[in-house]
């Protein structure tokens, strides 16, 4: 009786075993050094992105022809919207047809996928809910103006509505899982799309204002006490200036006005997102983040979407939403390089979801700046379908990327690596001024103009580059517009970092490009005019190339 009762339970158990799906690791991220890297399949993975308009996921009839085309312009990945009336149309009968479609889609042509989750709020407002939502006020409610009328937002105060927000996209992940979790084309998830109040700072709703007239949650002020010599200027002035108090209303702690009404906002959205995220990874833990809508400068929150996770909001959002994983910024403005300077934080990889329009000129450099510079996880701009018949620049930058990948993975977090472009003002002034960078033994300076006939245009806002160091005196210089020199670090004390000479020189200068294998191809040796015979390192504008650089060092 117990052979037999081993032998049918080891029986059920291989059964089990064999019957189960082989799921893969899930994607994660982990620290490289002082970067995080998103791992896919146990291998770091840089997101070579765009994103897709609003509603194009919506029809696999409309996106047919534009996979192949993403692929050709050199995209990895694809940021793709799923929305909640789509997936929902009934309440508790979900529908995984487009779901599905763009799976199969996006791996007949080779492409990752970040699903936008287009749940209680895209672009502040709620119209991506259900019909079975928009129509029951009673069971989920709206916003309000201070004199009680409502907007077509969600009120982060509606218990049935994030109830209901956490069971669709609960059910959205397990789904993924189940279908997934062995190829993982989803590599992570956006929580929402853009959330933030309009056109007040905060919602004056019954609920809401009763919340209002309570004290400050004590797990905000014990966050803001624990970070006080880190937060971000804004926050640290604005609750410094009043006495750094950790008990008390939301104005005694923040102000009168505007002020402490956003950060209410702002912790109020930041804990539904916060519970969002954790019902959605107890489904199937993908990494996670909120993207942002930023704020124009003189505006107030309002004109603005009030209480997203701003530059100034950003430690009430770490505060309230642990779960993420990251604040991810949307960028529209000129001002790129102080924005991601903004969110790239030792708590914040940089990942870029939304970065101007695709056939924004600039884009390419921006590209290159983040990834360069901050060890970006990856880099999209928007509407990316809108541009994949003739992607011009982008796709030339883009496969460039493409080749350097392996390159730009292995340097990150490491100081082997830099970007750069020209710094722009809000008010989209340039500084042309040229920058400088060290990268393991030699000092780069970097100038956006032919330094032998220097000239500003309109298209060098959108000049820029990236340098990695890949041996100890081998470096790729990548980019377009750009005009490298170099020297010996601390050559003014008579030698370089390495202890040996302090003049530098060029052993080698070859254009090429990486092949399919990622062997180098070299084509010309630029060792003469292209080089002012020596002097420099130039990469014309109008192509993004790529150049194998070779120092060395004498007296």
């Amino acid at each position: 009786m117990i052979r037999a009762a081993l032998i049918a339970t080891l029986l059920a158990t291989s059964v089990s075993a064999f019957a189960a799906p082989a799921f893969a690791e899930v994607p994660r991220l982990a620290k490289q050094g002082d970067a995080t890297q998103l791992i896919v399949g146990g291998k770091p993975r840089l997101l070579i992105a765009g994103e897709l308009s609003n509603s194009a996921a919506s029809s696999a009839a409309y996106m047919a022809p534009h996979w192949a085309r993403l692929k050709a312009m050199h995209l990895n990945t694809v940021l793709a919207p799923v929305s909640w009336e789509l997936i929902e149309p009934q309440e508790g009968r979900f529908d995984w047809s487009s779901v599905d479609a763009m799976l199969k889609d996006a791996r007949a042509n080779d492409l990752k996928l970040v699903i936008l989750w287009f749940g209680a709020w895209k672009n502040s407002m709620s119209t991506y809910v259900p019909g079975w939502v928009k129509r029951d006020q009673a069971r989920f409610p709206r916003a309000a103006l201070p004199n009680g009328q409502s907007v077509e937002i969600l009120s982060t105060f509606g218990e049935q509505t994030l109830a209901a927000d956490q069971r669709a996209y609960a059910a959205l992940m397990a789904h993924l899982k189940a279908v997934d979790g062995t190829q993982n084309t989803v590599v992570m998830m956006q929580v929402e799309n853009e959330i933030g109040m309009l056109p007040v700072v905060r919602d004056y709703g019954a609920a809401a204002n009763a919340a209002f007239a309570q004290p400050v949650p004590a797990e905000l002020t014990a966050y803001l006490t624990q970070h006080r010599d880190t937060l971000v200027p804004a926050m640290k002035a604005m609750w410094v200036a009043r006495g750094a108090k950790t008990e008390g209303t939301w104005t005694e702690l923040f102000g009168d006005g505007d002020a402490a009404a956003e950060v209410f906002a702002a912790w109020h959205y930041a804990r539904f997102a916060d519970a969002l995220t954790r019902a959605g990874k107890a489904a199937y833990p993908l990494p996670m983040y909120v993207n942002v809508a930023l704020n124009r400068p003189g505006r107030a929150p309002g004109e603005y979407p009030s209480g997203g996770p701003l530059p100034h909001l950003i430690d009430v959002w770490k505060a309230g939403a642990p779960a993420l994983d990251f604040l991810a910024p949307d960028i529209y403005f000129p001002d790129f390089t102080r924005i991601v300077d903004t969110y790239k934080r030792p708590d914040n990889p940089l990942f870029i979801p939304e970065a101007h329009n695709a056939d924004n000129p600039i884009v390419p450099a921006n590209a290159f700046y983040a990834i360069g510079e901050h060890d970006a996880i990856g880099f999209g701009p928007f509407s990316i379908d809108s541009v994949d018949e003739a992607p011009g620049k982008l796709g030339e930058a883009y496969a460039v990327l493409e080749q350097l990948s392996p390159h730009i993975l292995a340097a990150q977090g490491s100081g082997r690596m830099a970007g750069f472009k020209p710094r722009q003002a809000y008010d989209e002034s340039l500084d042309y001024a040229p920058q400088t960078r060290d990268i393991g033994d030699y000092r780069f300076t970097i100038a956006y103009a032919d330094i032998q006939r220097p000239t500003m245009t309109a298209e060098t806002a959108g000049y820029g580059g990236i340098i990695i160091q890949t041996g100890a005196e081998e470096y790729l210089i990548a980019g377009q517009g750009i005009t490298v020199t170099f020297a010996a670090r601390d050559a003014g004390a008579g030698a370089g970092v390495g202890g040996g000479p302090a003049l530098a020189g060029i052993d080698r200068a070859e254009e090429g490009v990486f092949d399919g294998a990622g062997r180098w191809v070299a084509g010309r040796v630029l060792n003469g005019d292209q080089t002012h015979q020596g002097r420099h390192i130039r990469l014309a504008p109008g192509a993004w190339q790529i150049q194998k650089v070779r120092l060395y060092r004498y007296k």
